[in-house]
């Protein structure tokens, strides 16, 4: 990690738009820069999204054959690897000021219930591969999030997870139980609640895949995020986020409670 710059996500993005500018103005393609620099074609789209730091010759390389003449060198003395990717940063913008945060997750323990061990294992689990010098700074990102649990107010957090969330031995089965009773433990705080959907149900409501629901304390603003294979988007507009609100509802009735998901959980671990 680089010491002493002030830069983060937010530097990277400009970085990347500044990497667009240049190579629009020169005319070049994503795949051309690519070939020049060494990179893949995603890896540059990655860098001008701010997803990804540049690394080894890029910048130097890039700012010649763009002809930026030292501005991409300029803008990324200040780019760190912060761990929070730039398109990141409008959720957790969100996440910080939410009095309610509710997630429906499918494959994995969500990452405001990781442990170091698993969010490291899921994260070396990424394709394209992300740098090892990118990893720990992003699992540090990760457990700074958890202190939402106990800030003042306190937020309403809830969870509904499907079972195959807590069966898949990411990083190992002894990371996993490890992760398992460490959400076992944060679901006795108050403001906590983590309940399992059965894998055996006949109907389910959330067959649309993961999102994450965050309100406001006097329910005067309401949003929906959503990750999946094509991006990342908000939905902020009725009827959508009303429907997705009712969704999370019917989710949380089709689980089990909190006490008999308490003990799954435990079961689970212990059977590892």
């Amino acid at each position: 990690m680089n010491k002493g710059n002030t830069g983060g996500p937010g530097a990277a993005k400009a970085f990347g738009r500044l990497l667009r500018f240049y190579r629009l103005r020169a005319k070049a393609s994503q795949e051309a820069l690519g070939k020049e620099t060494g990179y893949s074609k995603s890896q540059v789209a990655m860098i001008e999204r701010g997803q990804r730091k540049a690394k080894g010759n890029f910048v130097a390389i890039a700012d010649a054959w763009l002809g930026a003449q030292g501005a991409l060198l300029e803008v990324a003395e200040e780019v760190t690897a912060s761990g929070i990717a730039a398109w990141f940063e409008d959720y957790l913008e969100e996440e910080l000021k939410a009095a309610g945060i509710h997630t429906y997750e499918s494959h994995l323990v969500p990452g405001l219930l990781q442990t170091p061990d698993y969010a490291r294992a899921v994260f070396e689990s990424a394709v394209p591969a992300m740098d090892e010098e990118e990893i720990e700074p992003s699992v540090t990102a990760r457990m700074e999030r958890q202190k939402l649990f106990f800030r003042t107010p306190s937020p309403l957090v809830t969870f509904v997870l499907e079972r195959a969330a807590l069966t898949k031995p990411l990083g190992g089965k002894d990371v996993l139980r490890k992760c398992l009773l460490y959400v076992r433990e944060c679901a006795e705080l108050r403001n906590v609640s983590v309940q399992v959907m059965p894998d055996d149900r006949e109907a389910h409501a959330g067959l649309n895949g993961p999102f994450v629901l965050l309100e406001t304390r006097k329910r005067e603003n309401r949003l929906v995020y959503v990750e999946g294979q094509g991006g990342r988007y908000f939905l902020s507009e009725e009827p959508d986020v009303g429907d997705t609100f009712a969704r999370y509802s019917m989710l949380r009735a089709q689980a089990f409670t909190p006490e008999d998901s308490a003990r799954l959980i435990e079961q689970v671990a212990r059977e590892l």
